[in-house]
C-alpha cells in the first residue's frame, strides 16, 4: 500500500481558501471572513487580496502605529 501525505503545501492551502473550501486562517486557524475578493482574519489581522489590487497578503498590524 503506498504512503498517502496529508500534509498540504502552501499554495494549496491558499487555493483551498481563495475557493472557498477552507476557511482555517494559515496563521492562527482561526476561521476567516470572506468580504468581496478580501478574505481577513479577524482574530490575527492577516488580509488576504487578489493580485490585482496590489498585493496577495499582508497584515493589518504591519500599517498600525503602536502609539
Amino acid at each position: 500500500m503506498p504512503l498517502a501525505f496529508l500534509n498540504r503545501t502552501l499554495d494549496q492551502e491558499l487555493a483551498a481558501i481563495a475557493r472557498g473550501i477552507s476557511l482555517e486562517c494559515l496563521v492562527c486557524g482561526e476561521f476567516v471572513l470572506h468580504r468581496g475578493a478580501v478574505i481577513a482574519c479577524p482574530e490575527c489581522g492577516l488580509l488576504l487580496e487578489p493580485e490585482e489590487h496590489g498585493a496577495v497578503a499582508a497584515s493589518e498590524r504591519e500599517g498600525r502605529s503602536t502609539g
